[in-house]
């Protein structure tokens, strides 16, 4: 139903991006384009039409309070992640007095966040050729939480916390070796530090940047 929704969406907006007109006018038919031209998305059915298959998950819901002159405000902080499991995941948070308006903006903005992970084998223990993982290993700090992801062989799965694995899934990664260290109960810092790491092998544009890396 969700995703029937969001496809009806889609048909139905009129894009105010240059990006948004291109995607509604089938000059775009494939996200990659837009990642590879550099080009952020300003526009959340930009990914709705060209990335029907997304999911999404609530990760996490707390309720974060401030200090004011007259009183003191509470609201509720949602934490996301988006994926088609097939190499590209987004992840995001925000805030509002009332949970499900604060899970409604926050699914908008992880697709808007969307990334493209490069999978592939990157396990001396493997070498099937198939991308099943990470090319290389990854290490990415959020806070004081820091995750480290290696290369796995293949049938081994991923081996990590409920909050790593599961962004590591909606990337589409089937099989890591994962490290943590620091304030590992914070859900939001432990899901930041794996989207960031992930991030880190997006933005490699040329494959022989992998070959020039220490995947050890």
């Amino acid at each position: 139903m969700e995703e029937s929704a969001s496809i009806h969406e889609a048909l139905l907006w009129n894009p105010k991006t240059k990006i948004g007109k291109m995607v509604k006018s089938g000059e775009i038919r494939n996200i990659e384009q837009i990642f590879e031209a550099g080009k952020p998305i300003k526009e959340v059915e930009i990914v709705d039409t060209l990335l029907p298959k997304l999911e999404d998950k609530v990760l996490e819901i707390i309720s974060v309070q401030r200090m004011t002159k007259n009183n003191r405000k509470q609201k509720f902080r949602v934490t996301a992640v988006v994926g088609d499991r097939n190499g590209h995941v987004g992840l995001a948070a925000a805030k509002d007095a009332e949970v499900k308006p604060a899970i409604d903006t926050v699914v908008r903005e992880a697709k808007r966040n969307v990334i493209s992970v490069k999978l592939g084998c990157g396990s001396w223990e493997c070498g099937c050729g198939t991308p099943h993982t990470l090319p290389l290993t990854q290490r990415a700090k959020c806070g004081s939480a820091e995750v480290i992801i290696k290369p796995a062989p293949k049938g081994v799965g991923i081996v990590a916390s409920k909050t790593v694995k599961t962004v590591l899934e909606f990337a589409g990664i089937k099989d890591a070796w994962t490290f943590s260290k620091g304030r590992t109960r914070s859900v939001y810092n432990m899901a930041m530090a794996t989207f960031t790491a992930l991030q880190g092998i997006s933005e490699i544009r040329n494959p022989e940047e992998l070959k020039a890396m220490d995947v050890n």
